[in-house]
């Protein structure tokens, strides 16, 4: 899944947590809704500026408009997983107590 799409379905994530229609989103920031729209379905990156507005008003921060990581497919998350593991193998140990810990 590409960037603009993850961004696009983050936003409506937090829009809908917030119970604010596409349509009040828009009004309240001085946008049309097919903006907010296109928005969240990953056809266009919304301005800084909008980006901005859309996320003081829904009460969230740049931190959390790019807190999509975890919609990594699960191949991808192993091969990264992987590469973390054969760049700190002292490390192997500790991690596999970690994920036993996690799964019990």
């Amino acid at each position: 899944m590409d960037k603009k799409t993850l961004l696009g379905g983050r936003l409506r994530e937090l829009r809908k947590r917030k119970n604010i229609t596409q349509e009040h989103l828009a009004e309240l920031i001085g946008v049309e809704p097919a903006t907010i729209s296109n928005i969240e379905n990953g056809k266009n990156y919304p301005s800084m500026q909008n980006l901005e507005n859309i996320l003081k008003i829904l009460g969230y921060n740049f931190i959390d408009a790019f807190d999509f990581e975890h919609k990594n497919s699960p191949e991808n998350l192993i091969k990264e997983i992987n590469e973390i593991l054969q760049k700190n193998p002292s490390k192997v140990e500790e991690f596999y107590k970690i994920l036993s810990a996690l799964v019990k």
